[in-house]
């Protein structure tokens, strides 16, 4: 076969402006608001770590005259992140296409069948890497009645305090790294509950309407971000009886993650999208079409190459089991 093939050279650029402008219109998805997305340049590569306790000991004293100043320093590690390379197509024909009827456009649907997959795929993974049991040291478990040690009074039973504990937790974050909190990521499960939750109710009666939102909540919890997870995942096999279920179980993520991403900055995870491949956009997706004669049809392909780490576990606290 002759190298470079067409496939490898053709990139349409209509299309994966398309699917750009989709993946910023998809609320459903939060892994990489939640871990915010950092544009690499290599596949694989290390970023550098920082010691939170040389950055909070103080060394520097009075200096008195013709003294030296005090001295110190600080210690630098480094981790690593490598972007796995995931791809999806679906396959236009030219049947289909000559006799769709207006609105249909089965390119600019396989384009966005495609990108859908590619940021379900991303959730899905990110929510089983991150969004479980036994995953950051600061874990809160929920439970029915009597909360003793690292337990809480699930949310939904009588006298439970969810602002009370989420308070606490965010303190202590802010106690043990210098940062507060700033963000929350939970399911449609914990949000139906909070929003109906009497203490909830009973402390906005008088400056809000009857509807308790994302921004409300945000403001109550103390966070400049709130999300909510409604991204669905159907984990029946082609054929079998769908399985569609919320991706996120019934947890919470208190978390911090910074504005934009960058050098000394820290966060709780970043996503490193690879924008190393062929026309690939900021996310690190692209779209390639290319024809396949012998099927008389168009592929609409999509790749898009990432990998998410937790950068610093100290900046995460996650309520398990919520609620029931």
């Amino acid at each position: 076969m002759p190298q470079p093939t067409i496939s490898d050279v053709h990139v349409d650029r209509p299309l994966t402006n398309l699917s750009v402008a989709y993946i910023q219109g998809a609320e459903a998805f939060v892994s990489g608001k939640v871990f915010p997305v950092v544009p690499v340049a290599q596949r694989s590569d290390e970023f550098y770590t920082y010691d939170i306790g040389d950055w909070t000991r103080v060394v520097a004293e009075k200096r008195a005259p013709g003294a030296p100043s005090a001295g110190g320093g600080y210690t630098i590690g480094t981790d690593n992140f490598f972007a796995q390379r995931y791809s999806v197509h679906d396959d236009v024909d030219d049947l289909t296409r000559a006799n769709q009827d207006q609105p249909l456009d089965a390119d600019s649907d396989a384009t966005d069948w495609v990108t859908d997959q590619m940021l379900r795929l991303r959730e899905r993974t990110w929510a089983t890497q991150y969004f479980g049991t036994g995953v950051w040291g600061n874990q809160r478990d929920g439970v029915a009645a009597g909360p003793t040690g690292d337990e809480f009074l699930q949310w939904d039973q009588a006298g439970s305090t969810p602002v009370e504990d989420v308070s606490t937790q965010s303190i202590g974050v802010a106690e043990l790294t210098g940062y507060r909190p700033n963000g929350i990521v939970t399911t449609p499960y914990v949000f139906n509950v909070l929003k109906n939750h009497p203490d909830i109710i009973d402390r906005i009666k008088y400056t809000q309407t009857g509807i308790v939102t994302e921004q409300i909540l945000a403001t109550l919890f103390d966070v400049q971000n709130f999300y909510v997870a409604w991204g669905i995942s159907n984990t029946a096999e082609e054929g079998a009886t769908d399985d569609i279920q919320f991706m996120l179980g019934k947890h919470l993520l208190l978390y911090y993650s910074p504005p934009s991403p960058g050098i000394k900055v820290p966060s709780a995870g970043y996503t490193f999208a690879w924008t190393g491949l062929t026309g690939s956009a900021g996310e690190g997706i692209r779209i390639k079409r290319f024809r396949i004669e012998e099927n008389e049809s168009d592929r609409i392909e999509a790749d898009m190459a990432w990998d998410q780490k937790k950068v610093a576990d100290s900046l995460g606290v996650f309520f398990d089991s919520a609620v029931a």
